[in-house]
């Protein structure tokens, strides 16, 4: 993909209907947005990283992962405004898509004039900040979109459940998320009464990012509230 500097809106559309892509292409396509298409859900959010849209179309019948579970990984990191475009007309799915992340959901077929008006609300409504999916602080480096993180380069394996502390940390970096916040986030609301389920964990993740887990550099203990990343 080429390198470009223009300020056009960005579209990245995910699906698997050569058809509708094509269909997309035209109506999109013209001096007002520049337009990226993915086939699945992998590319999908491939280029959800590298084409960093302001919008993306996703359906949710996609042929590698259900088109939830790419709302799911994208909220993860970002923000962008998601339009879901499906031929499911259920009011489950669409309060699924909508719960898990989405912002808008149009049933096929649809026109193209009410597409177009969905996009620009989404554009209007969409956070201009820019989301960057990799964190980087000292030897220490987390990349949201592949859930990679990295010790002075060298990968390091983390059980899911870490992960997902990890991610929490990364997505407040900076801030005191609290003891409560943390167990209902990752284990749920059953959990509240076992910070020690979460000091063990906080415990594990030093010994495996720390260079002195009993000196911490990355991840501090606030006494009494919580936890914080640098």
């Amino acid at each position: 993909m080429s390198v470009t500097t223009t300020t056009l809106p960005r579209i990245l559309v995910i699906d698997d209907e050569l058809a509708i892509r094509r269909f997309l292409h035209t109506v999109i396509s013209s001096d007002e947005f520049l337009l990226q298409e993915a086939e699945n859900g992998h590319y999908g959010l491939l280029a959800a990283t590298s084409f960093r849209p302001d919008v993306i179309l996703l359906d949710l019948g996609l042929p590698d992962m259900d088109g939830i579970q790419v709302i799911n990984r994208i909220r993860e990191w970002s923000k962008v405004p998601i339009i879901v475009l499906s031929v499911r007309d259920r009011e489950d799915d669409k309060v699924a898509a909508l719960d898990a992340g989405a912002d808008d959901y149009l049933t096929k077929p649809f026109g193209v004039s009410e597409l177009m008006a969905r996009i620009r609300a989404a554009l209007r409504r969409s956070v201009q900040e820019v989301t960057d999916p990799v964190f980087i602080s000292d030897d220490l480096q987390i990349d949201l979109a592949s859930r990679q993180v990295r010790i002075n380069g060298e990968e390091i394996a983390l059980t899911p459940t870490e992960y997902e502390i990890m991610r929490l940390l990364v997505t407040h970096a900076g801030k005191v998320i609290t003891q409560s916040h943390i167990l209902k986030q990752v284990w749920g609301v059953a959990y509240l009464e076992q910070p020690h389920v979460l000091r063990v964990n906080i415990s594990n993740l030093r010994r495996k990012l720390e260079q002195e887990p009993s000196r911490p550099r990355h991840i501090f203990t606030e006494p009494g509230v919580g936890y914080r990343l640098k």
